[in-house]
Formats: C-alpha cells, sequence, structure tokens
C-alpha cells in the first residue's frame, strides 16, 4: 500500500483541519460517504496539520489546534481495550473541534464481546460473562445501565455524526439491549443493538436516526419503533 502523504480535509463535530495523511489515515477516517473524519484517525502529529477550522468562531487559523489527550488503558468490554482518548481544541475560544477514541482488540481473531459493567474498576482484568451481575438502576427513557462505554462518536449511513453514546444498557422487559445516544441537538434516544453496523473507534449505525422517537407520554423509543413501546400510542 503507497504510504504517499496527501492533504485532506477531516471533519470534527465542531470545526475540521487540514492536515497532511497516509493511505492508511485515509482509509480509517472514510465512514461511507464523500467526506473524510477525524474522530476515527486519532491523534495526528501537529506538524502534519496546516489549518483548523472552528464552527465557534466562524473563522479559519493557520497552523494546528491544541491536541490534549490521555492514555486510560481501560476495558470497556470483553476484548475491547480504550488505549487513548483525546480532543482537538480551538487555539483562540478553547471550543472542541474533535474528538476521538483509539481502542486495542487484545485477540484480533476474536469479535469484542460484552460490555464490561460499571460495577467493575476501569483497570481490572475482565471476568468471564457469565459472571457478570447487571445492575437494577433505573436510567432515563427506562433503561438500565450495565455498560462502561461512553463517549463514542455515532454515525449514520450518511456519515453524518448523530451524537455520543451516553451510556449502554437493557430495556425494562429485559429484552433488548441498546445504546442510550445524545444526539447532536441535546435530546436523548436508545437504539437497538440489531440497529448497529460496527462498534470499534466509533459507532456506525446500520440506519438514519429517525426523529419524532419521543413519544407524548414521555417516553422515548427504540430506535425504528412506529409504536410506543410504553403506552402503545402510534408514533409521529
Amino acid at each position: 500500500m503507497s504510504s504517499e502523504l496527501r492533504l485532506k480535509k477531516l471533519r470534527g463535530s465542531g470545526g475540521f483541519i487540514m492536515a497532511t495523511v497516509n493511505d492508511d489515515q485515509q482509509r480509517k477516517g472514510n465512514l461511507g460517504g464523500p467526506d473524510l473524519f477525524l474522530a476515527p484517525v486519532g491523534r495526528l502529529d501537529s506538524e502534519k496539520i496546516s489549518k483548523h477550522y472552528c464552527n465557534t468562531c466562524e473563522k479559519e487559523y493557520e497552523g494546528s489546534p491544541k491536541i490534549e489527550y490521555e492514555n486510560p488503558n481501560e476495558i470497556v468490554a470483553e476484548n475491547l481495550v480504550l488505549l487513548e482518548k483525546g480532543q482537538y481544541i480551538c487555539t483562540t475560544c478553547g471550543s472542541i473541534l474533535a474528538e476521538y477514541r483509539n481502542f486495542s482488540k487484545p485477540d484480533e481473531a476474536a469479535s469484542v464481546g460484552a460490555a464490561i459493567p460499571v460495577t467493575n474498576t476501569n483497570v481490572a482484568t475482565p471476568q468471564p460473562a457469565q459472571s457478570f451481575e447487571l445492575q437494577e438502576k433505573p436510567k432515563a427513557a427506562g433503561v438500565k445501565t450495565f455498560s462502561s462505554i461512553t463517549g463514542l462518536g455515532v454515525y449514520d449511513t450518511e456519515a453524518r455524526k448523530v451524537g455520543i453514546v451516553k451510556e449502554m444498557g437493557i430495556q425494562p422487559d429485559q429484552s433488548s439491549i441498546v445504546l442510550v445516544v445524545t444526539r447532536n441537538d441535546g435530546t436523548d434516544v436508545t437504539i437497538k443493538w440489531d440497529d448497529i453496523r460496527k462498534i470499534g473507534e466509533v459507532v456506525l449505525l446500520g440506519s438514519l436516526l429517525e426523529n419524532n422517537l419521543k413519544c407524548k407520554c414521555g417516553y422515548t423509543n427504540s430506535q425504528g419503533s412506529k409504536f410506543c413501546e410504553s403506552c402503545g400510542n402510534k408514533l409521529k
């Protein structure tokens, strides 16, 4: 594979950068649409960044934004470790241009398993899935939490960032695993596990994120719901 560097625009939720990237970085940033995204690429060398644009300032600046990161080495699921998380920050107003998470699979041949419950410490050795005890702690929209995976960017089939993962849990009837996603407008929506195409550096949905999932009774329904899962009323 060619390692030739090319100047590309990489988008974030709060702006974009212009940077020279190699073929592998372009592949990571391509989520299936015409644009490249910064979140899946991770941390770039600041010397490779020629410009950055801030949506808050509505201005373009020469050079790299500020890059802050940490290395938690947190086990967030079976066979999935959060190695690094960071932010690209506007040097003028301090707004976040983009966030990223870098993960590692200790066993590359195996798939990612169940999420680690919040009762475990961040660096604890993962236990067998059958030993996990789900917490019965009610959360927003009737979802009960059992995962520590939060903060991942969520993208739809048109490679648009639609929100971030707030928490992972199960429906009150214990029948379905869901993600609770905080959308760009600040509202929460639950997404069924079957509607998720891929979880890695980001969460990629298998469809567009629908609106009008909140019923007049106040319950926020799962992605794809046609009727309220709480009261049975037809959704708009």
